[in-house]
């Protein structure tokens, strides 16, 4: 049952950054990640008493404030770089930052990874230079000028504190730092709206696809958290982490998005990786 919960959390995932794309293809970026946020806050306060009684420290809440400023800043990167770039691109490249860093910052921490965590990264590596080649280089050279591979690099680091952070807290906090994290995340980005004069409007049709890819992402992080209670983590988290399969399988199917060899090679490659370093971990 618990695989099934993780592999069900990864199709999730993948489809809420796809629509989060998408709607940031058709409205301002800024709004499209307040009203996500915000939706994917109601869903979750929607489902507390659905849910055991848990009871967070100041410890919990501090680090799943922590938390909702890291992972809102990586999902609006996230968003800009599947707007502007190749969502089976950016995907990937964002699922193995995500990984890495946590694993960079195990070790400055004096853990010493398995031969799995270290073939991981090197094959991450591989994986980022296949998939920032881009059709019709005449020389044939990898480059990393892409549109939205930077900000899927800077995407991949935010997200990964957003899970160093969410490590910090408790079991016993449940999933009040989840809250915590998308009130901080949602207040955030009201904020920056307000400053930026960001215009929240948009067609019903933009706004119900942002409004899905919220509560879509939300129920990811519930199915994720509920299957790594039942679980071994190692095996959960590899399975939610396979995520970018369903936002690349969806932008083949919806946008008809074409990749060359060397790039499918290299998402190929940074599927592996991502299972090779949370598996070893």
């Amino acid at each position: 049952m618990f695989a099934l919960l993780a592999l069900a959390s990864a199709a999730f995932y993948g489809s809420a950054d796809f629509l989060g794309g998408l709607a940031s293809r058709r409205a301002n970026t800024v709004a499209v990640v307040v009203i996500s946020q915000g939706a994917g806050l109601l869903a979750l306060l929607l489902s507390l008493p659905l849910l055991p009684e848990s009871i967070p420290t100041r410890h919990d809440w501090g680090w799943g404030g922590a938390a909702g400023i890291a992972g809102g800043i990586g999902v609006a990167l996230l968003y800009r770089a599947l707007a502007v770039g190749t969502m089976a691109i950016v995907a990937p490249i964002t699922a193995v930052c995500a990984v890495v860093v946590p694993v960079v910052a195990a070790i400055a921490f004096g853990e010493r990874p398995q031969a799995l965590t270290v073939a991981g990264i090197g094959l991450a590596l591989v994986a980022i230079v296949l998939v920032s080649q881009q059709p019709g280089n005449a020389d044939d050279v990898p480059t990393f000028r892409g549109r939205g591979v930077a900000t899927a690099f800077a995407s991949g680091v935010a997200i990964g504190l957003f899970f160093l952070a969410l490590a910090k807290t408790s079991a016993e906090a449940g999933i009040w730092p989840l809250v915590a994290a998308r009130a901080v995340s949602f207040g955030l980005f009201a904020a920056v709206a307000l400053a930026m004069r960001s215009p929240i409007r948009m067609t019903n049709r933009v706004a119900a696809m942002t409004v899905s890819g919220g509560v879509l992402d939300m129920l990811a992080n519930l199915l994720y958290l509920i299957a790594s209670r039942y679980g071994p983590l190692s095996v959960v988290v590899t399975l939610a982490s396979l995520y970018p399969a369903s936002t690349v399988l969806l932008a083949r199917t919806v946008l008809g998005e074409r990749l060359s060899a060397t790039q499918v090679a290299g998402i190929v490659c940074a599927l592996a990786a991502v299972v090779l370093i949370v598996g070893a971990r």
